[in-house]
């Protein structure tokens, strides 16, 4: 599973952030095991609309009165104790803020770009960008000398605006966004996220914005590393695997069950957009749209898939 560590300086909103993401998980998923492994770690659901219509065929395909079980892939998040100017000499939680850097697999690195008198600025803070700057400095020093780089993992920066500010924040980055910026409002989130997810889009239309920003944080911080998900649907569940980009069918049978790879014959491919438009696996099959790959297909994103194995 991806783990994502959550970090930056104090008051920046981390935990604000964190706070949202656990109640979105919560309220998005009723059928998946929601987990708070320690009070500052988190699993949280890879917003899939691709699912909900696989259970809904499959429900059609199979007579079922209820719809399958809805499995999503997933993000572990893990809120890092907010860092400080001279962490890397072992100043404030320095020492325990870069062993748990250490061990994540990407970074999430929150930029406060708000003003609030009622929140001091702490750390060394003073503006987004040199702010920004700290934080690399910070983490640059504290590779010196050291094998496991912690400065070059993967890192998407998030600049934390306030709700007023948060339409004019996000129109004016997004003219010169960078593949690894977004712009949120971690308090706006945390208030919407008892919301049903009409309401939330609706009241986000209202300002301007068509995708809630930690729908795009969930997503952004997935494909950091190069993960795509590859779907099942069957009357036991509808699933998204997570595997990395590039991966074969052979190394995507495994992800279900060892025994699979061991066992492998065949993968039945079908693209999502055609399994949808025919109905299921009855429909691909009669008309020609389900294929037989071997082992070193390559997996694309959204491929739904049922391996052959033998006994």
């Amino acid at each position: 599973m991806l783990k994502v560590g959550i970090i930056g300086l104090p008051n920046v909103g981390k935990s604000t952030l964190f706070n949202a993401l656990l109640k979105k998980q919560a309220a998005l998923v009723a059928n998946y095991p929601f987990a708070t492994i320690e009070p500052n770690i988190g699993i949280v659901p890879v917003p899939d609309e691709r699912l909900d219509k696989l259970a809904q065929l499959v429900k059609l395909a199979e007579g079922m009165i209820e719809l399958p079980p809805i499995v999503p892939a997933t993000v572990k998040f893990v809120d890092i104790a907010g860092l400080v100017k001279g962490a890397s000499q072992g100043e404030g939680l320095g020492n325990q803020f870069l062993s748990h850097i250490r061990e994540v697999d990407a970074i999430i690195h929150v930029i406060r770009d708000f003003d609030d008198p009622n929140v001091v600025r702490a750390g060394g803070s003073t503006n987004p960008h040199d702010d920004k700057e700290l934080v690399e400095t910070e983490l640059a020093l504290a590779d010196i000398d050291k094998q496991d780089k912690l400065s070059t993992k993967p890192t998407l920066y998030v600049y934390n605006v306030s709700e007023q500010n948060y339409r004019q924040k996000y129109s004016d980055r997004n003219k010169n966004v960078q593949a690894n910026e977004l712009v949120i409002s971690a308090k706006l989130e945390e208030e919407l996220v008892d919301f049903s997810q009409e309401e939330r889009l609706e009241y986000l239309k209202s300002v301007g914005i068509l995708e809630t920003g930690l729908e795009k944080l969930i997503k952004a911080a997935y494909k950091l590393l190069g993960l795509i998900s590859f779907l099942t649907a069957g009357e036991k569940e509808v699933r998204a695997w997570t595997i990395r980009l590039g991966s074969t069918s052979l190394m995507a049978s495994g992800v279900i069950h060892t025994d699979f790879e061991k066992k492998f014959i065949k993968a039945e491919v079908v693209r999502f957009s055609d399994f949808v438009e025919v109905g299921g696996w009855k429909g691909a099959r009669e008309k020609g749209k389900a294929r037989l790959e071997g082992r070193d297909y390559i997996i694309k994103d959204g491929d739904v898939i049922e391996f052959k194995v033998g006994a």
